[in-house]
């Protein structure tokens, strides 16, 4: 009998150290995740800060400027349901301006155009990766809370379950093969 319940105790023991294990695994998860979203925006609000700048200067005809101003001015004001369309248009407002490496010329024999363009290429190099590292948490997440286990047992508690942020985010051409000094 004493035998019986000594098995039962380290049983439930090691189910209880199981289920706090998990459970802590989730909510570093969790934690990557929002510290993944915090990095996320702060490169979007990089790339879209970077492409009013450049609008604003002077430096683009007055058409694209427009167009530029207007993307950049929509993704940094975009709420959160539509900050991923905003941000995918940005990006193509962005791929449809800097296309072709003389404009990235052009903007680069301006005053001050040298630090702008690599400013810019640089933030439209970020964001890929700063999405990239945010949705792989996310699918990491997923994947945990998927199990019978955690579902069961609630380990996630009333935490929302996380989605990933798809947006069209490949940089233009022109600026995405700059180097980097």
């Amino acid at each position: 009998m004493t035998v019986t319940l000594i098995w039962i105790a380290v049983a439930l023991f090691a189910i209880g150290l199981y289920l706090s294990w998990t459970a802590g695994r989730l909510d570093r998860l969790h934690a990557r995740i929002d510290a993944a979203r915090a990095a996320l925006d702060a490169q979007l609000l990089r790339r879209a800060s970077v492409a009013q700048e450049l609008a604003t200067s002077g430096v683009l005809d007055p058409a694209a400027s427009i167009v530029l101003y207007e993307a950049a001015h929509a993704a940094r004001q975009a709420e959160e349901e539509q900050r991923e369309v905003a941000e995918s248009e940005l990006s193509q407002a962005l791929r449809a301006i800097f296309s072709e490496p003389d404009q990235v010329e052009v903007v680069r024999e301006a005053p001050g155009g040298d630090e702008a363009a690599e400013e810019l290429a640089q933030a439209v190099r970020r964001v890929p990766m700063a999405r990239r590292f945010h949705n792989d948490a996310v699918r990491a997440a997923r994947a945990l809370r998927r199990h019978r286990t955690v579902r069961w047992f609630r380990l996630a508690g009333h935490a929302p379950f996380p989605l990933a942020f798809e947006m069209d985010d490949e940089p233009p051409v022109a600026l995405a093969d700059r180097p980097t000094n």
